[in-house]
């Protein structure tokens, strides 16, 4: 018997150390070699994924089912914005607790051939009928009387008229596809559906999509849901019956959107909360529009930052805690260690005094963009910061055009504080570049996980929650008090990143309260500490959390860091004056990103570990 060439016989022990020796140098490379490259398979390593290249078109999501849509859409001849509309609606099918056509969330949109960027606010208003000081907290987060208009749908028409090239039949057939023929259901979503069982078992037809035959769907089983497989259809059909007629292309995408908030769909949404006694009206769907706005705008360092504007307050955050920390040289701090940690916490916390005294909805209240962005009034901010001891949740400030009584916010009842405290969000984003140069960041949202909760009747769609406290105020005389017919604010807000004109980064996460916290270091370690996009969306971070809740002056600041920062860090937080803890290794947001590297002319996507995002390049 032999083995690459040599017999097997019984040798002395010096002659089988030589013919090991022969063997190993058969196999693999000299020991000289192996010194001069070791290998090191158990080191920890800066990031667990690879960056993935891109040439034609890269797409970066929370799902690998939404992520290859876009890249199908993309491969199809689409454009960024086709392919996002793709994403967003297999995203509803595959992260439903997340995001769905009856979702809300934004989106920024850099259009290459202008070299413009554009924002897209998918954000609906709570129903006219609403009085929230009739309800409960609990009754504004989950049931029949929370919830907004559906915004996403909306603003899946209004993408593909003003800047797509597909028809709305082409883009959602993968989503009606897997909402029909079944999927795999991930974990994360079988989690969920079982976390909200009582929720669900409020309403048969909630019971009808999210548990099948009475149970919680099983992780990796083929999980259908035909309800919403139908209404996607049904959409389909009135653009195609349009086109039939002799109408364009817009005019037929115009049909979709009416028979979703005119026609027989909406008046179907309209009875079935009638029948339950919840508070939406035909009237409260047909006032919808999705709105495009301009971007709030700062440049950080030479670099143009473009996020979304009111009734996004993550936008307004990030800006401002860019700002604020300008005025620091963090980058000879070094990423991640105690002091730079300690100027991020001091930043947001600052930011958020400001944003969440003055963000609401514009329609309805005045909102001092451009005193808030400024940079003197961050340097005017920037004096309450303290380089080595922490500093209570502040006051807001008085920007530039503002009084100093605007948006004063209410007085906690001190007899049940409790009640005020914010509820967690569900969300999700993700991230398309195309070959053109084209770029998208989208972050849509059920608000809370699945939204009300409620599916509504035949349609299978849930609406975002956005009645509840985190996206309202506690307070009846703040600004963002949940109103009927006004728009609640939400944390969410897309990030796009040009030099000199072009374009560098796209960026989103989830995260509820932590999405703008999570997009600032994210930021911070591409363009102050130089890693590449994986490595920015993997490194370990930190958020803050208020108890009662960010609205309140004096609330009580909890800062969780991911366990794998440097040993000692959390210690000398702690020195500092922080109340700070570490957490989960992998805990906090999700973020996607493209990265651009404008020298090379080359383009990398990353996928955050810390949920089941994905991205492909092609």
């Amino acid at each position: 018997m032999k083995i690459s060439g040599f017999p097997f016989r019984t040798v002395p022990v010096r002659q089988t150390a030589a013919v090991l020796a022969v063997l190993i140098g058969l196999a693999a490379p000299s020991f000289a070699q192996e010194a001069a490259h070791p290998i090191r398979v158990g080191e920890m390593r800066s990031q667990d994924r690879p960056v993935v290249p891109g040439v034609h078109g890269l797409v970066t999501a929370g799902h690998p089912l939404a992520t290859m849509a876009g890249v199908q859409t993309l491969m199809k001849g689409g454009n960024a914005i086709d392919a996002s509309v793709a994403v967003l609606a297999v995203l509803n099918v595959v992260r439903p607790q997340m995001s769905g056509a009856a979702g809300n969330g934004f989106l920024t949109y850099f259009d290459k051939a202008s070299g413009t960027v554009h924002s897209l606010s998918a954000t609906g208003a709570a129903p006219g009928a609403l009085r929230a000081q009739d309800l409960t907290p609990d009754q504004l987060n989950k049931g029949i009387n929370a919830g907004v208009v559906p915004g996403l749908f909306g603003a899946w028409i209004s993408m593909l008229d003003r800047h797509g090239t597909m028809s709305l039949e082409e883009v959602l057939a993968p989503a009606i596809d897997y909402a029909k023929n079944g999927h795999p259901i991930e974990e994360s979503v079988s989690r969920a559906i079982a976390l909200s069982r009582e929720d669900f078992e409020r309403f048969p037809t909630s019971v009808r999509m999210f548990l099948p035959e009475g149970r919680v769907p099983e992780t990796g089983e083929l999980f259908k849901m035909p309800d919403l497989g139908r209404t996607l259809e049904r959409l389909v059909e009135a653009e195609q019956a349009a086109r039939r007629t002799g109408k364009d292309r817009s005019e037929a995408l115009d049909a979709a959107f009416d028979r979703f908030y005119r026609g027989d769909i909406a008046e179907e949404m309209a009875r079935f909360y009638e029948e339950n006694d919840g508070p939406f009206t035909l009237e409260d769907f047909a006032a919808y529009e999705p709105m495009w706005k301009e971007p709030l705008h700062t440049n950080y360092r030479g670099y143009d930052v473009y996020s979304s504007p009111p009734t996004s307050r993550g936008g307004m955050e990030v800006l401002m805690q860019l700002n604020l920390i300008e005025g620091f040289d963090i980058a000879a701090l070094g990423q991640n260690s105690a002091e730079t940690l300690h100027l991020v916490i001091e930043s947001i916390k600052v930011a958020k005094s400001d944003v969440y005294r003055y963000v609401a909805d514009q329609a309805r209240f005045e909102v001092p963009l451009e005193g808030l962005l400024s940079k003197e009034y961050a340097e005017t901010r920037r004096a309450l910061m303290n380089e080595r001891t922490a500093i209570a949740y502040p006051e807001g400030g008085v920007p530039p055009g503002a009084a100093a009584t605007d948006a004063a916010p209410g007085v906690l009842s001190a007899a049940n504080p409790a009640a005020s405290r914010s509820f967690a969000g569900s969300t999700t984003s993700f991230s398309v570049v195309d070959g053109a140069g084209n770029a998208v960041a989208c972050t849509p949202t059920h608000g809370g996980m699945f939204g009300t909760a409620v599916v509504v009747g035949g349609t299978g769609l849930t609406f975002n929650n956005g009645t509840r406290i985190g996206s309202t105020a506690p307070h009846p005389d703040h600004p963002n008090y949940a109103r009927g017919g006004q728009i609640p604010i939400l944390n969410n807000s897309p990030i796009i990143v040009l030099k000199d004109g072009e374009f560098l980064l796209a960026l989103g996460t989830p995260g509820g309260e932590t999405i703008g916290q999570t997009q600032f270091q994210v930021l911070l370690n591409i363009l102050d500490f130089g890693l590449n996009i994986q490595e920015a969306v993997a490194a370990p971070r930190l958020s803050l959390f208020a108890d009662p809740n960010f609205y309140t002056p004096g609330a009580d600041i909890l800062v969780r860091v991911e366990n794998r920062v440097t040993p000692g860090v959390v210690e000398a937080l702690l020195g500092m004056g922080h109340r700070a803890e570490l957490t989960g290794g992998y805990a906090l947001g999700s973020n996607n990103g493209i990265l651009m590297d404008l020298a090379a002319g080359t383009m990398t996507a990353g996928a955050d570990p810390r949920r089941a995002a994905y991205a492909i390049g092609y």
